[in-house]
């Protein structure tokens, strides 16, 4: 009778130890460097200076804000995205932008996600940090049909 219940109790923990394992393994890992939601933050400044295109990485639309905590370098991305979107910056224009600091080289860069100046918001990053891509637009500013088959 002894030798049932051990048995049982070491076959209840193997399956429990095995199932453990089998959850832990189908887990996305999740890495400091990857971008958060949970870890974003907002800056709230004026415009500096304002690049469409920068010389130092990461490439891409990179503005300079002066915050109550110093002057952000934050990266943008696809400088197209703010003009399809008809946001411009220039130096003394109040912005927020959402995003976070991620560790890039030997420091950080501050990613931006959403960048808000007055009542124009536009969305840079999905929720996972991925840089968006522009919305192809007609001429008159239309979406275009979709193609392939009808």
């Amino acid at each position: 009778m002894l030798t049932r219940v051990i048995t049982l109790f070491a076959s209840a923990v193997l399956c429990c130890s095995t199932a453990a394992l089998a959850q832990e393994q189908t887990k996305t890992p999740v890495h400091v460097n990857d971008y958060s939601v949970a870890r974003e933050s907002a800056l709230q400044g004026k415009v500096v200076a304002y690049s469409a295109t920068s010389a130092t990485a990461p490439i891409g639309a990179h503005v300079k804000v002066q915050t109550s905590s110093g002057l952000v370098d934050v990266h943008l991305g696809n400088a197209h995205l703010l003009t399809q979107n008809k946001l411009s910056l220039q130096p003394g224009d109040s912005v927020t932008v959402v995003g976070e600091n991620i560790p890039f080289g030997s420091g950080t860069v501050f990613a931006a996600r959403v960048i808000t100046k007055g009542t124009t918001s536009v969305t840079l990053r999905s929720k996972n940090g991925s840089p968006l891509l522009m919305t192809p637009r007609s001429v008159s500013g239309q979406l275009p049909a979709p193609a392939g088959a009808r």
